[in-house]
């Protein structure tokens, strides 16, 4: 449910630029949402739907890019995916720390008509 409040920030942002650069409407809403950032992103596009009735951004398209999370190995530097029960780096012996990756949550693009 914390979804909520982060879309309407999101439809406000969006129609704060459209009004800004004498936009119409909002054509789409491009997110980037990490998977490990706490946001569910099919959430946030049922809310996006449901709230933006009646807003510059009703009928807009609100398209999420996924962010998978990825480690980095401790002695080769390489990033990868983490496998279940496991933080070995499949390139070399070492092991995978925590990186920022995957814990994005921003607006990419607005597109307006």
């Amino acid at each position: 449910m914390h979804e909520l409040p982060i879309t309407q920030n999101i439809i406000k942002i969006a129609s704060k630029h459209c009004e800004d650069n004498n936009g119409k409407r909002v054509v789409k809403v491009n997110l980037v949402i990490g998977d490990y950032s706490g946001y569910v992103g099919e959430s946030v596009q049922m809310y996006f739907d449901i709230i933006s009735e009646g807003t510059l951004c009703e009928g807009a398209i609100c398209d999420i890019t996924h962010v998978e999370p990825k480690l980095r190995c401790n002695k080769c530097g390489q990033l990868f995916k983490k496998q279940l029960l496991t933080f070995d780096c499949p390139y070399c012996d070492g092991q995978g720390e925590p990186t920022e990756i995957g814990k994005e949550f921003f607006i990419d693009t607005i597109e307006i008509e």
